[in-house]
């Protein structure tokens, strides 16, 4: 049985200065070496681990036996978004987790082979494939959101025959995957050629378009829609809640990730999107997000970049190897530390921040230890930049508008395993539900929400 197949990266002391893509896929051979560590299972568990349901067993015998385009073929029957899961889906914890060889060793890197049959079929230039076949005519859907949840919902409702339109309410497609996850995770030319794919189903998209004002759902009911997917995310950030938020200086994950991916403050200043962050940066939280802000700021000119976290390694939230990546490239972790104020000057520009060490008690809900405050280990950490990385709550524009919807104390929506709300025509999935989690999960939910979808409609027939 040979070792699980390294994945090549960029040079940590060359990409620090560059968003070019840090992994670097793999190659056919090391594509076919890894495929033949699949032990075929009799009752494949790595499937029970895919929330978009991939045959995981049948695409990898494909790529064993050469047949590329059959892996790939056999992927997007259920997954629309390959190419993308492929390079940010945290198999470590879904499908690869369950994976026997995984128990004595080393899991076969699942993500890391659909990626490659996914890439393949790129860089051969594969056309999408031919629309799909109109059978409800008179049953328009209206998705809202074009982030993963949304556009799984849509491509997988025009494979079932009905006309989708999705609603963005910016002036480009992909939701997070394009204004949250960096260039350097995630080129946004592989989210492109997805979205181009979802097109190709038939999936009309319609960009800058606020549903909640530019149009209300009962807009789009007199217009002819029938049903409604609410994919609307995550985009309204949490800060600290301490003193010195509102400096010169402190950003959101949110804005400082939308303003380096989204509005390319990287490329300035071919892009005219400046954003200034000083030598010294803290990002407070130890999700992917802050891994992402932290490694963006070093691109973008700082010196010293520090995630401030309460707690300890063990229980940091983000993918083992985003951790592993971003000390690579110089992150330093500030462990067991809690903000307590950001301090600035008389002209209100950040210059520290007050900090204070803990040590671990007993867990709490989480499951994770409680960080208890040591007494009298206030410390200064110099900086001139913050940045607020501790989650995300939904943006309440198209809420605020569907006073009828049930919500939940943090404002999500409230819907059921088959994304069904509290309006019958008004279905409702991923991170406006869930509150932020994993592009896969949102897929996961957009699936689920389109056979949801269909038995409505079907049944209003």
């Amino acid at each position: 049985m040979p070792a699980r197949q390294v994945m090549p990266h960029q040079d940590p002391k060359k990409r620090v200065a560059n968003f070019n893509e840090v992994a670097l896929g793999y190659s056919e051979e090391t594509a076919l070496t890894e495929a033949s560590r699949c032990l075929n299972c009799k009752k494949p568990l790595c499937m029970q681990g895919c929330p978009v349901e991939v045959d995981i067993p049948s695409f990898i015998q494909k790529i064993k036996e050469g047949k590329f385009d059959q892996a790939i073929a056999l992927i997007k029957e259920k997954n629309n978004l390959p190419a993308v899961c492929g390079r940010v889906c945290p198999q470590e914890g879904q499908c690869e987790k369950f994976c026997i060889l995984g128990k004595k060793g080393q899991s076969v890197a699942i993500g890391r082979l659909e990626r490659y049959v996914a890439d393949r079929e790129i860089g051969q230039a594969a056309k999408a494939s031919a629309v799909a076949q109109v059978k409800y005519p008179d049953q328009r859907i209206g998705v809202v959101g074009s982030g993963p949840a949304g556009l799984t919902c849509a491509a997988d409702l025009a494979k079932m025959g009905y006309p989708v339109t999705i609603f963005e309410v910016l002036h480009a497609t992909g939701g997070v995957l394009r204004y949250g996850i960096p260039e350097f995770r995630l080129p946004k030319k592989i989210v492109d050629i997805e979205v181009d794919y979802i097109k190709g189903l038939g999936v009309d998209i319609k960009l800058n378009v606020v549903i909640g004002k530019t149009l209300t759902l009962d807009d789009l009911r007199e217009e002819g829609y029938k049903a409604f997917f609410v994919g609307t995310g995550a985009g309204l950030p949490n800060f600290l809640g301490i003193e010195g938020e509102n400096l010169i200086g402190v950003y959101s994950a949110n804005e400082f990730l939308t303003r380096t991916n989204l509005m390319k403050a990287y490329k300035f200043p071919e892009y005219d999107t400046p954003l200034e962050i000083g030598k010294r940066v803290a990002v407070v939280g130890a999700g992917n997000v802050a891994m992402d802000s932290a490694r963006c700021a070093l691109r973008l000119g700082a010196e010293e970049v520090s995630i401030v976290y309460r707690r300890s390694r063990e229980e940091m939230p983000a993918r083992l190897e985003e951790i592993e990546n971003a000390e690579e490239e110089g992150v330093k972790l500030s462990l067991l530390t809690t903000p307590l104020k950001i301090i600035g000057d008389k002209d209100g520009f950040v210059t520290g921040m007050q900090c204070l060490k803990n040590e671990l008690g007993e867990p709490d809900d989480s499951g994770r230890r409680k960080p208890v405050p040591i007494k009298g280990s206030e410390y200064i950490l110099p900086l001139d930049t913050v940045v607020c990385a501790i989650g995300q709550g939904p943006n309440p524009l198209l809420l605020s508008s569907l006073p009828h919807l049930t919500l939940n104390r943090r404002g999500n929506i409230v819907a059921d395993d088959n994304c069904r709300t509290s309006i019958n025509d008004v279905f409702a999935g991923g991170d406006i539900v869930t509150g932020a989690a994993t592009v896969i999960e949102a897929m996961g939910a957009g699936k689920r929400a389109a056979r949801a979808m269909d038995a409505y409609l079907q049944k209003q027939k």
